[in-house]
Order: C-alpha cells, then structure tokens, then sequence
C-alpha cells in the first residue's frame, strides 16, 4: 500500500507520537507542526518540557523507555549527539557510541517490545563513507571514518534489525546539513559572520555542499512514517540544491541585503590559515573556527542525492536554497 487513505490518516491522529529530542532543533519543529494539526503527542527528553505531554528519561534507562513507549503508535527518533569532526578526546567518542548506537537500541528494542508500529530514526549522510567530489547515494561504498558516522550507521543496522524482529514499520533518514531559523549549526554561524564582516570570501572550487531545510525535513519524516513503502528502507534526505562554498557565501551575503563581493581569499593563504589554527589548538588543546578540517569542508564538497525517495515515495525538497536562508535568518 502507498500513502495512506484520508480516513486512516484521521485515524492515525487519534494516535499518539512519541518524539524524542523535541528540544533540539528538529524534535522541536516536528512537534510545533504536529501540535498545530492537533496530533497527540508525547515527548521523550533529559529536562521537562512546557508543551507535550512530557517523559524525563535518558537513552540508557530501559524501564523508562519501555514506560515511554508504552500505547504509543508511531516513534520519531530526534535525539543524539553530534560532534561530527575527526579529532576527539576518547570520551567524546564514548559519547557517540553510548547516545547514538546503544540509546537508539534501547529504544527501538522497547518499542518492539510495546508494539509500537513505525519506528523512524533520523541518521546523518556522515554513516556513509565520504564521498569525495563525488555525489553518493545510498549504495555508495565504503564505511564512515569517524566515531559520529560510526554510532550512526550502527544504529540504522540496530533499527533495520528490529524492524525484521518486530514486525515494525521502520525507516532510516540520512540527513544532509540542516539548516533553518532556530538551528545552531555550521551554516547559521556562517550567515553571521558574513553579515559581521568576519567571514572570508571564499575562493569557487567548484565543489558541492549538500544541505536541506528543517522544514522539508519534518515533511520527508511525516511521509515515511506513513507510506508502507518506505518500510525497512534508509534514503538520503537532500535539497535539490548542493551549492559549492562560494556559492553559499554569495547567497549569504544576498540575502542580507550586501552588496556583491568582488574578490576572494586565495586557496593557499586559506590553507595557510588553518595550517596555523592546526598548530594553534594543539597548544591551546581547544578547538578553533578555522582548521585543516574546517578549510576541507569549506573548500570540498559534501554531496548527496535524494533520488531515491524521489523516485519511490514522490518527495521532494520544496524550500528553495533564498527562501531557506532567508527565513533561517529572520531573528
């Protein structure tokens, strides 16, 4: 069966929604959309929240999972850590591995157990090995090299397992950068150093940095969640915009009413700037806006297609790259 009929979908708001994470960036919008169309909804955090009807429970403690879980129908899986950069002290990589692999376990196992029907976990393109300048897919080979992409793409093997153990309708979403008004991501920092000044014009490479907005996001975790086509299923969610780091920059500057730069910072003294920053953090043992891994970043590309859930359940990223940098930084 494809998308639900109209009437199952009235049915399904009688259910109850379980969101994990729902104060974080995502958890949160999702929660915002589904109260405004009047959905039940239960959240799952570590601090009490003022709207939902709110569990205070930690990814590690199983009874209070299985008490969370308990009557409800569908489980958004928001919550994890993120730290998606190579250099980490060991305990930083224990994190990864005890919130994002062993919590997103826990919590699938009890709602197996409590005969939840549809399980969705949103996972990260870093579970894939890095492309290079290549644009990836889902099948792309190879295995991630961090510790974040690691934990992660443990958990989509943990939640595709239970769904065949279960019965239970389960779906991994691999998000590229999300952006939007409210995050506290890498691109929100960078529209406000560029509007400061601060924010180095950027040599073209060419490259292609793939990101989505939260919005299309929440939309792409609505539809899986009811589609039975998308059970047991991993899809890379994507906008259908990759722009390379000039390019982001550039918008950056538009639509903030900037005018046009009309030169860039060499690749090379770019380069020899995080060079410094390099030598830099290791004497301060801290991290620094500018490394050899954040000039990678900016310089190289990071690109995904959605092709997939394109193609098999219709989806596709509405929020245009302008619209989406506008309304992230209207505040």
């Amino acid at each position: 069966m494809g998308d639900v009929c109209p009437r199952l979908r009235f049915l399904r708001r009688l259910e109850v929604i379980l969101i994990t994470g729902a104060t974080g960036f995502i958890g949160g919008r999702l929660l915002s959309v589904l109260l405004s169309k009047n959905q039940f909804c239960r959240t799952l955090s570590r601090t009490q929240m003022q709207i939902g009807n709110g569990v205070v429970a930690d990814l590690a403690d199983q009874a209070a999972l299985s008490a969370a879980c308990a009557g409800i129908a569908t489980v958004f899986h928001c919550a994890g850590y993120a730290h998606a950069f190579s250099s980490l002290s060991e305990d930083d990589a224990a994190l990864h591995w005890q919130v994002n692999f062993e919590g997103t376990r826990n919590l699938v196992e009890a709602a197996g157990q409590a005969g939840v029907r549809c399980f969705v976990f949103l996972s990260s393109v870093k579970a894939m090995a890095e492309p290079g300048e290549a644009c990836a897919d889902e099948d792309f080979p190879g295995v991630p090299d961090t510790a974040y992409g690691q934990s992660k793409r443990a958990a989509e093997a943990a939640v595709l397992a239970a769904g065949q153990r279960y019965g239970m309708h389960v779906v991994n979403l691999r998000l590229s950068m999300v952006y939007g008004a409210g995050g506290r991501g890498n691109l929100e920092r960078m529209g406000r150093l560029v509007k400061s000044g601060w924010f180095p014009p950027l040599p073209e490479t060419g490259n292609h940095r793939s990101l989505v907005h939260v919005d299309d996001v929440v939309s792409a975790m609505r539809l899986v969640a009811e589609d039975d086509r998308a059970s047991g299923k991993t899809y890379i969610i994507a906008g259908q915009e990759a722009p390379s780091g000039r390019g982001l920059f550039d918008a950056l500057r538009s639509v903030q009413g900037l005018v046009p730069c009309g030169w860039s910072l060499p690749t090379p003294v770019l380069r020899l700037a995080a060079g410094i920053g390099d030598v830099l953090e290791t004497l301060l043992r801290r991290r620094l806006p500018l490394d050899t891994e954040v000039a990678d970043r900016l310089l190289g590309s990071a690109w995904y297609s959605p092709a997939r859930i394109e193609q098999q359940l219709g989806w596709r990223a509405k929020v245009s790259l302008v619209d989406g940098l506008s309304e992230m930084l209207q505040r």
